[in-house]
């Protein structure tokens, strides 16, 4: 993930209007910026299922039962 984002250098491709119509960027910040863009949609994925759950199972009970499936505790 790029440290800051202001350090990417974008290069823009002009029209014979002098509007910008597309931007080049180096591929590793390229990636990085699309780590970045994944590392958010789970980030509001989790929030959203946080938010949407109404029955939850703590981590340790449900490895319990996960692991011994015959296990009514």
């Amino acid at each position: 993930m790029p440290e800051n984002l202001n350090k990417i250098k974008p290069q823009y491709i002009v029209d014979e209007n002098g509007q910008k119509t597309a931007v080049l960027i180096n591929l590793d910040e390229y990636e990085s910026l699309i780590d970045l863009v994944e590392d958010l949609e789970d980030a509001r994925d989790l929030l959203k299922a946080e938010l949407e759950t109404r029955d939850f199972t703590p981590y340790e009970e449900f490895r319990k039962k996960w692991l011994n499936p015959g296990n009514t505790e």
